[in-house]
């Protein structure tokens, strides 16, 4: 044991599922919240409202699995072109990649013999690893993953969906679009403090954030609502 130590834990392990999570969750509350909203205020049947807001569900859960795959994906194959082309050209000029990973170094600081020597000892070690690190910023923790990023999009969307749905089965017709709109602002800030807390940032500005452009979209939906079900009667 090394004396002096001490445990660091780095929340930036976290942000592929993270990202994804927040993004599930805040799509799943605002999309479905705004769609019940609109569609109560469109004077439509509370059955009506169930299942325009159960067929929210669905579809936005399926949409952000396979949103986040595709693009996820896209990231992927990117990131693993760079990889065959960064192969390739250590493979046929390692000398110039030898100094173009001694010039990254110098430029962060070290001074020219130094950096030669961090240079050469890496490449020794792991060549390509320390390409991918330090010229093209591909890293363990930062690799793209789109299965992971599809299950938890959908799984936190449908989360999110579930919360305002199960108001328009316990809540006075009356009464709905207040409720689910107080009900959905409040999973949002929360939402936005529990997102900051995993990812070990201030709580108050994500918390804002989520809150304000839930609520905008939320009197837009229910501004539609209320002007189609008007035209319609």
């Amino acid at each position: 044991m090394i004396r002096g130590t001490h445990p660091e834990i780095h929340q930036v392990s976290r942000i592929g599922w993270l990202r994804a999570a927040v993004l599930g969750a805040n799509d799943g509350i605002v999309s479905t919240s705004s769609l019940i909203i609109g569609v109560a205020a469109a004077n439509a049947a509370p059955a009506e409202i169930l299942v325009a807001g159960v067929a929210g569900l669905v579809a936005g859960a399926m949409s952000m699995a396979a949103g986040e795959y595709v693009s996820v994906s896209s990231q992927a194959d990117t990131e693993k072109a760079d990889l065959a082309r960064e192969t390739a050209e250590l493979r046929n000029q390692p000398g110039l990649e030898l100094r173009e990973l001694s010039a990254i170094y110098q430029r962060r600081g070290l001074d020219k013999a130094l950096a030669e020597q961090v240079a050469a000892q890496l490449t020794a070690s792991d060549a390509l690893g320390a390409h991918a690190r330090d010229e093209l910023g591909i890293s363990e923790i930062s690799t793209a993953r789109p299965v992971q990023a599809a299950i938890t999009s959908a799984l936190t969307f449908a989360v999110g969906a579930a919360l305002p749905l199960v108001l328009v089965l316990v809540a006075p017709p009356a009464q709905l679009v207040w409720m689910v709109a107080v009900a959905s602002l409040a999973f949002l800030a929360a939402l936005g403090a529990v997102g900051a807390r995993a990812g070990g940032a201030s709580i108050w500005r994500p918390t804002a954030r989520v809150t304000f452009w839930g609520a905008l979209a939320m009197v837009a939906t229910f501004g539609i609502g209320a002007l189609f079900g008007t035209a319609i009667a």
